[in-house]
This record gives structure tokens, sequence and C-alpha cells, in this order.
């Protein structure tokens, strides 16, 4: 027996027992902390598993199964040219253009194929960071300058930080690279136009489910608002058709899954989400009784859902019992990070980067907590340095990204986005 080790769950276990007796159970603050808690959850399910999540994990077990090593290594490997993997890995990140959570089982899906650390963790910031809605809607209710501060800065950062990922980790990529060499070329399987029809329909129905309404209702934005679920449809019947004419799925289990959707959506009158839910469920019961590749493509999901998932709910909740849900009270007293983040000092850009990387925004909301907090004394450079790392990470995001590369990839990679973020945000400030 091994007493050194005794000790330290001997010290586990006082640390909770004491934790459990001081328990403020009573107190007015805790007790709303709790609640805020499971209201984020609860929130949090209602806004972003249904459409965003269970979409892309749907992609990212596709990555695993129909997209080959040697395809991902070609653009995004350790040794891949720079020039091609950052530019591939940035401007697929900014096309997706979805929260912080909803790019990992992505990030998860190209990393664990091949990608180098450095365009890895570049697509992995671009994803969330570079939002072409998100910053028009800063540019139009923070001003022009703040609207071009942060696109110029996600760009920059999601390429300074995977290059600098990429040095910091260097031993660990020429080792990716040596085994990466050993490996035989491979002929792909089928023409790549069919892999790039079926990952298209798929990222349509991620993108256009979750087109947010914008502020203004006019424009092309609020028109295609309008007919996001028309739109959405579309690309769930072009999926259809594609997994029955190139991945040889049974037709009658898509009519099947199609009649289940229009009679719930009688029944429910066209409620989107219903039939939404009753179109995933009937395509991953007979994904799941397939043998074939399709098969392997649901038992890839189900793996990223079971190593995602749970991670992501815990996170969601202890991220609202410390800062509650804007507007709320958690644990941690708002007025504190009011008073924190005004003026433009190193600390007030540092705090403001630090509350931004842990306090979870669903996909817009952080340019109207903004707009609130900076009607309260928030300088123009804090507000950007929580634009640049707010969106970008979360708890639950961190929680999820150390069970894929690790815990020294993940603390450098929170650092840099961090630290790049209170600079950019004291350079904005003195700036303007």
């Amino acid at each position: 027996m091994s007493w050194k080790n005794e000790w330290k769950i001997l010290l586990l276990i006082v640390v909770i027992f004491l934790a459990a007796y001081y328990l403020p159970v009573n107190a007015a603050r805790f007790q709303n902390a709790v609640m805020e808690s499971f209201h984020l959850l609860k929130e949090y399910a209602r806004l972003h598993v249904i459409l965003c999540l269970i979409p892309a994990l749907f992609i990212a077990g596709a990555i695993g199964v129909f997209i080959s090593k040697n395809a991902v290594m070609k653009y995004l490997g350790a040794r891949a040219k720079r020039i091609v993997a950052y530019s591939v890995a940035s401007v697929s990140g900014a096309i997706l253009a979805v929260c912080s959570c909803t790019i990992l089982p992505l990030f998860s899906g190209i990393y664990k194929r091949g990608a180098g650390i450095g365009p890895a963790t570049a697509f992995l910031y671009s994803g969330p960071a570079i939002n072409i809605l998100a910053i028009i809607l800063t540019a139009r209710i923070l001003g022009m300058e703040m609207g071009i501060a942060r696109a110029v800065g996600a760009i920059v950062f999601s390429i300074v930080i995977g290059l600098i990922m990429g040095f910091v980790f260097r031993k660990d990529e020429e080792e990716k690279i040596q085994q990466q060499m050993l490996m035989p070329e491979v002929d792909e399987d089928r023409p790549f136009w069919h892999n790039l029809v079926f990952f298209a329909s798929m990222i349509f129905i991620l993108i256009f489910a979750n087109w947010a309404k914008p502020v203004t209702e006019s424009g092309l934005w609020y028109a295609i608002y309008n007919v996001k679920w028309i739109i959405t449809t579309i690309f769930s019947i072009g999926l259809g058709i594609i997994l029955i004419t190139i991945y040889k799925m049974k037709l009658w289990k898509m009519c099947a899954t199609a009649v289940a959707v229009i009679i719930t959506g009688f029944a429910s009158g066209w409620n989107p989400m219903i039939t939404f839910v009753v179109g995933v469920i009937g395509l991953s019961y007979f994904t799941s009784k397939d043998e074939g590749e399709v098969g392997e493509w649901f038992s890839s999901t189900w793996d990223f859902a079971k190593q995602i998932l749970p991670l992501l709910f815990f996170g969601v909740l202890v991220a609202g019992l410390l800062l509650a849900r804007p507007g709320n009270e958690g644990l941690i007293p708002s007025e504190w990070i009011s008073k924190l983040v005004g003026g433009n000092s190193i600390w007030a850009n540092f705090f403001a980067s630090i509350v931004g990387a842990f306090m979870y925004f669903a996909t817009l909301t952080e340019v109207p907590i903004l707009q609130g907090l900076m009607g309260n004394g928030m300088g123009k450079g804090p507000a950007l340095a929580l634009l640049l790392a707010g969106p970008a990470l979360s708890l639950p995001n961190m929680l999820v990204i150390r069970s894929v590369m690790g815990t020294k990839k993940t603390v450098v990679f929170v650092s840099l986005v961090v630290v790049m973020a209170t600079i950019t945000g004291v350079i904005f400030g003195a700036v303007m």
C-alpha cells in the first residue's frame, strides 16, 4: 500500500467533507446561483443541443468515417504547407460560424484524423470567433471601429495562435510527421465530389437551422431568416437523396423517416423543432441498424456524443453557478465585474479576457451584453478583449478541449487567447 496515495485520498475526502459541512445552503445568493446554473443548462439544452450540437456531432462522425486521413493530412496535417493549412483552417472555421461548444466535435474529428496542432487550433478558434453575422451586429450596435477591430483581431488571432501552438509543441509535431511519413498513400474509395456534396448538405443544415434573427427586420439577413426552415428542409431532403444514391442507404428507410416527419409536422402545426427532432431520431435509428459505412458513421457520431456531452453539461452547470446568465446573479456578483472592467488598464483588459474566457456566450448574445456593460462604464479596450476571448472559449469548451488534446496543450491555448486578447484590448483602448 502506498501511503502517499492514501494521504491524497484522505485529503480529498476532508476537503469534500468541509465543503459539504459549510455549504451555505440557506444563503439567498447561493440558492439563486444554484437555480441559475439549472436555468443556464435549460437554456443551453433548448437553444443549442438539438439544432447546433447534434448536427455538429453527425458532421464530426462523418469526418471520422468518410474523410480519409490522407485528405486531412494533405491540407491540415503536420507536414502540410503552412499557407495551405492555416488558410483552410481559418476559412472553414469562418464558414461554419458556430459557438464555442458546437465547434468542439468538428475540432475533435479533424484532430483525431491527423490534423496538426497548429491548423487544428486555428480552426478551433476561428469557428466561433469569425462569425460574419456577429461581426456585422457588433459594427451596427457597438460602432464600426469595434466591428472592424473584432474582424481583424479574430482572423489574426486564429493564425497567430495556430502558429505559436505549432512552434511550442513542435517536438510532438515532428513525431506526428514521422508517423504520417510512414503511412502508405491510399486511393480514395469514391470521387471527391461525393463527399463534398454530402458534407455541404450537413453544413448548410447546421448553418440555416441556426440562422439568428437580425436586429433590423429588413435586408438580406432578415429575408433569409424568414425562409430559413424552408432552406433547411431542402438541404435535409438533399441529404436523404445523397445517402440513398451515393452511400446506398435503403430507400424505404428514408421514406419512413420522411413520413414520420410529415405526420409529426401536421400534428404539431409544423413546429420546426419537433419535426427536426423526429428527423434526427429517424436518421439515428436507421443509420445505427446499417452494417456498412453508414452504420460506422452513426457509431462514430455516438462516440463523440459520449465523450463531449457530459463534459459540456457539467461545464454549463459550473459556469451558471459562478457567473449566471446575462443580467442575473451567480456566486460572483455582477457589480464586481462591472467595476473591474472600467477604463483601459492592463488589469481591466486582463479581467475582461478572463471573464470572457470562462463565461458561456450563446451565439450573438455577447453583443447586447457588452452594450449593457459599456453603458455602465466598461472601456472600449476591455470590451474588445472580451469579444476576442469570449465567443471562442468557455468553461464547458475548455473541459472538452482538455479531453481531446490534454491539459498542457489546453492551458497553452487558453493562455494564448487570454494574453493576446488582453494586449489587443490595451492597444485598441489606447488608440481609440
